[in-house]
């Protein structure tokens, strides 16, 4: 039966595909670039509110996780936020920094989606999609694919398939199960950079609090498994939401509390303490000084206190044991809003198994794993898809073939 060749295959045409696809076929090597959902890169399109996160100014490799930390450390070396701010901009794409070194579109990712396709049209890639992938063997010292444009042959195959996360836009655990079918190991998918949820009963006093958000510190985890950040958080129906606890989602695990200090700016005891003496105010105004008015009310109602007694009459057991709760409020979730509602997906093909230089398999030759279904899981605020480039120019430096 015939077959087409290529120098590379690349499963997967979401950032880490498309760009490691344009790098090889920009070396010179006949690449082949499939996919099976019907749109391209809609990751992409939806991110960052439709403007596209492309990056973090401030990267290393203290903001990913993975089972294997210092994995991650070549290829966010070799492949920096400055080379891909420099590929923007050769493309005239203007960008703007928002807070914490976040990088955005000032247009819409669509720009970001363009660029990546004239970079393939540059590399003169064969593009695919939709296409499935039904099988994939080793043969004659490489890999034969019995896709729907036929069986394809290269010696070197690119898995960029992703995640689990945002199934409606066509994730697929594709990458895992070709994965294990060679023999690696896979750490346990997880959804990351999720809302947590907890059991209507115990959400109870909380619910009314839906649509309240302000700046807390919240902390997860023990040593090298601790997360801590400052940044916003959001009361939801259900449970927690918002930047902070998106952050936290990616430490946490299931029977673990999160620790959250509501007031972070200022230590609640002392502050209580001092205004005892010094407000005339009631108790729940004092409180709504730091903390928003609903969120006040419900936590002096929630510890037995009567927000309209001015605070010179309250007691200080009652004002300790409330600025206790402020300090660190301790809860225990439920679980995640799932798969629907993560951006990203934590673990993924075990990295011990790959070379950090190139993201070849080691066990394999020829077999490559990048971007997001490789265990390796950044922070909110453009990491992962930095993780994307710099995991594809690695690979895509190191591809090998015959000029055209």
């Amino acid at each position: 039966m015939s077959r087409e060749r290529f120098d590379a295959v690349v499963v997967g045409a979401g950032a880490a595909g498309l760009h490691c696809a344009a790098i090889a076929g920009k070396r010179g090597l006949k690449v082949a670039l499939l996919d099976h959902a019907s749109k391209i890169a809609e990751k992409i399109r939806i991110s960052g509110g439709g403007r596209c996160n492309f990056t973090n100014r401030d990267v290393g490799a203290d903001n990913f996780l993975s089972e294997n930390p210092a994995f991650c450390r070549s290829a966010l070396a070799r492949y920096t936020p400055r080379d891909f701010i420099a590929l923007v901009e050769r493309h005239g794409i203007a960008w703007h920094e928002k807070h914490r070194g976040q990088l955005f579109c000032d247009d819409s990712s669509e720009r970001i989606i363009a660029m990546l396709l004239d970079e393939c049209g540059a590399g003169r890639i064969t593009r695919r999609q939709p296409c499935r992938v039904a099988a994939v063997r080793r043969d004659d010292g490489g890999f034969e694919l019995d896709t729907d444009a036929g069986t394809l042959f290269a010696p070197q195959l690119v898995v960029a398939s992703g995640g689990l996360s945002i199934p409606k836009i066509g994730a697929s655990d594709f990458g895992y199960r070709l994965a294990r079918q060679f023999g690696h190991r896979v750490i346990e998918p997880r959804p990351a950079l999720v809302p947590l949820k907890f059991d209507a009963g115990s959400w109870a006093p909380f619910a009314s609090l839906s649509g309240v958000s302000l700046e807390v510190a919240i902390e997860c985890g023990a040593g090298r498994e601790r997360g801590a950040f400052v940044d916003d958080l959001l009361f939801t129906h259900r449970g927690l939401s918002g930047p902070a606890v998106l952050q936290i989602s990616s430490y946490w695990r299931p029977g673990l509390p999160i620790e959250i200090d509501l007031a972070p700016q200022t230590e609640a005891a002392h502050w209580l303490r001092n205004a005892k003496t010094t407000s005339k105010r009631q108790l729940g105004n004092e409180v709504a000084t730091h903390v928003p008015r609903r969120l006040a009310d419900t936590w002096v109602a929630l510890a037995g206190l009567d927000a309209a007694l001015p605070l010179s009459q309250c007691r200080d057991t009652d004002l300790q044991r409330l600025a206790a709760n402020l300090d660190r409020w301790s809860v225990t979730p439920s679980g995640t809003e799932g798969w629907r509602k993560a951006e990203v997906t934590a673990g993924g093909v075990d990295t011990r198994q790959l070379s950090s230089q190139t993201m070849e398999s080691v066990l394999v030759p020829g077999l490559y794993f990048i971007g997001e279904v490789v265990d390796v899981t950044g922070w909110l605020g453009g990491y992962n898809f930095q993780w994307a480039w710099a995991s594809a120019a690695a690979c895509g430096r190191a591809l090998t073939g015959a000029p055209d």
